[in-house]
């Protein structure tokens, strides 16, 4: 990764170091705190139930801050929702360059979340429940900096230490008003920093468009490629399997333990379908070996909002223990390649089987017996299935190694914020 930085030069910091309360920092730099650095300004406390669409007045949600922006939020890029003008009252509008924070959080993840605004032009903006509207009020920071304020990790050490909370987690006004930021000397290094990680954070954006594009690719082929045609047959998921379906271990996910088995849960498969490490769990009792996933073998989740969401398992994920809430099936190699039935359950046609199928008075669910009257349609020798795979697969790896490189920018990116906004790495 380049990163372009015009008339700087990097100097890796040996000595000059000062130990404040909240860390090392140069000599050179300072501790200002937000109530310093900043005006707190009042915000409107309307509810998503109080918006609309089509108004004048745009409006912050602090849901929004969480779920949709990461650093800045750009006005030419990002729709808002709107309230109606005798809503405004006396709020004060957004101006260029205010910081957004949204001040509660289901996790410590999201404390102290905020994104700085850009390319406000004439639009008329206020900022609603749960957040904090900052405006510079001296001076202190540069436009483009007060966006990675909260990423400097020793701002939300402080920040996680003073949050508050049971269910739902937040600093408080007077709480955040005392926390200190490292502050390089200049605006100038502000901004140098600012266009290094925007700079890495480009990378990272357009890498992202690039596997929803090559997604999208693929769905459009896979769609194609498995609508039936001329000499395909119809056969029901039962005519298919080696056995009946069957389901996983009735038990509770303990935290994960080397000594047990290692747990898979609906919440652990993506939504393309794959095993998903970040909340490993495990088991408390010795598994039989019925439990655990075989090559070919394929789950489905059989209840809840995730009905009908598939995983084929992967030798490369480790030995896994299916839970209660899925269903295993084991299909006949003879008659269905196990990768083409994955990729069947991915298209339009089995997703318009299951919302039929899995309609209830409470939850949606499907049953085993159910899946096996799952209608699929077929080519009519191993040798077509086996090629539509290899197709399909093989756009699987290209969005894979994508993936894997987003993985290494994000690292990357991650360990630039760290050594740039602590002053470990200058750019002068």
């Amino acid at each position: 990764m380049k990163i372009s930085q015009s008339n700087t030069k990097v100097v890796k910091t040996n000595n000059g170091f000062q130990q404040t309360e909240v860390g090392i920092i140069p000599k050179d730099w300072k501790l200002v705190t937000y109530d310093e650095a900043f005006d707190f300004l009042t915000t409107a406390t309307y509810s998503r139930a109080q918006l609309t669409k089509n108004d004048e007045i745009k409006y912050i949600h602090y849901g929004d801050i969480h779920t949709k922006w990461n650093h800045f939020l750009d006005l030419n890029k990002n729709e808002l929702p709107t309230i109606k003008l005798d809503q405004l009252r006396k709020y004060p509008l957004l101006r260029e360059g205010d910081l957004l924070m949204a001040d509660a959080s289901e996790d410590y993840e999201g404390v102290g979340k905020s994104v700085e605004v850009r390319n406000i032009s004439d639009l008329k903006i206020i900022s609603g429940l749960h957040t904090f509207l900052l405006r510079d009020n001296n001076g202190l920071l540069a436009n483009g900096f007060k966006g990675y304020i909260h990423s400097n990790k020793m701002v939300k050490k402080q920040m996680d230490t003073l949050a508050t909370g049971l269910k739902v987690y937040g600093v408080s006004k007077t709480n955040l008003k005392v926390i200190k930021i490292p502050l390089p000397p200049t605006k100038a290094e502000q901004i140098a920093i600012a266009t290094a990680l925007n700079d890495a954070e480009a990378l990272i954006t357009g890498l992202e468009k690039l596997i929803a594009k090559k997604r999208n690719i693929k769905q459009g082929a896979m769609q194609e490629l498995l609508r039936p045609k001329e000499g395909w047959v119809e056969k029901k998921l039962g005519d298919c399997l080696k056995q009946n379906p069957n389901y996983g271990i009735n038990a509770a996910a303990v935290p994960y333990n080397e000594s047990l088995p290692v747990y898979l849960r609906i919440t652990d498969i993506t939504e393309d379908g794959k095993y998903s490490k970040k909340n490993i769990v495990s088991v408390d009792l010795f598994a039989s070996s019925s439990y655990y996933l075989e090559k070919g073998d394929l789950v489905f989740a059989r209840t809840g909002a995730s009905v009908g969401k598939t995983y084929l398992y992967n030798n490369r994920d480790g030995k896994l223990v299916f839970a209660g809430f899925l269903i295993r099936v084991k299909v006949n190699p003879d008659k269905l390649i196990p990768e083409y039935f994955q990729f069947y359950t991915q298209t339009s046609a089995y997703w318009n089987w299951i919302r039929s199928n899995s309609m209830r008075t409470g939850q949606p669910g499907i049953n085993g017996n159910e899946f096996k009257e799952l209608p699929i349609s077929l080519p009519p020798t191993l040798k077509e299935q086996s090629v539509i795979c290899k197709v399909l697969i093989d756009m699987d790896a290209e969005i894979d190694s994508f993936e894997k490189k987003l993985e290494k920018y994000k690292m990357i990116k991650q360990g630039m914020m760290q050594n740039l906004l602590t002053g470990k790495i200058r750019l002068i």
